[in-house]
């Protein structure tokens, strides 16, 4: 399944958790414009360069107004290890009953060297102010995916 959420929506709201159990709220994010991305798992290599080039581009993005949101399927500790490994300023979203991913659709099935599971889309989905969707990025880069949220901001505008 790829989303079903689309352009112009209303982001699903949802309550969570960061690793040290603080819960996070979508409509805390009120006013604040929010990238929420959705990726597979922590420490491998595609969602590490994700969240480093996330984390590199922080100071500017938090500039224009973003806060930035990860949400994978791993566990508190896992979370905490990441974060902490890589600098991350950003909170990582615990989601290990899939409830979020499910609500947002990037959870479903994936193909990788013939075989068949189920898994993450990696996706972002870029939020405004008052919680509607501005863009939802299906492919992402990992390694030059700042670059690549501001480029899908500034056609949408266009």
């Amino acid at each position: 399944m790829i989303t079903h959420l689309e352009v112009g929506g209303i982001a699903p709201s949802f309550v969570t958790s960061d690793y040290e159990g603080n819960a996070i709220r979508l409509s805390d994010y009120k006013g604040k414009k929010v990238i929420l991305y959705f990726y597979p798992r922590d420490s491998t290599p595609g969602c590490t360069a994700q969240a480093c080039n996330l984390r590199d581009n922080y100071t500017d993005l938090q500039a224009q107004g973003f806060e930035v949101l990860g949400v994978s399927p791993d566990t508190a500790l896992k979370h905490e290890k990441f974060i902490k490994k890589n600098a991350l300023p950003f909170p990582l979203l615990m989601d290990t009953d899939l409830a979020l991913h499910k609500a947002y659709g990037v959870w479903g099935e994936k193909k990788f060297m013939g075989r068949i599971y189920d898994g993450t889309h990696r996706t972002t989905f870029i939020i405004d102010e008052e919680g509607i969707i501005q863009e939802v990025i299906k492919r992402v880069k990992t390694k030059t995916h700042t670059t690549q949220i501001l480029e899908a901001l500034k056609n949408s505008v266009g």
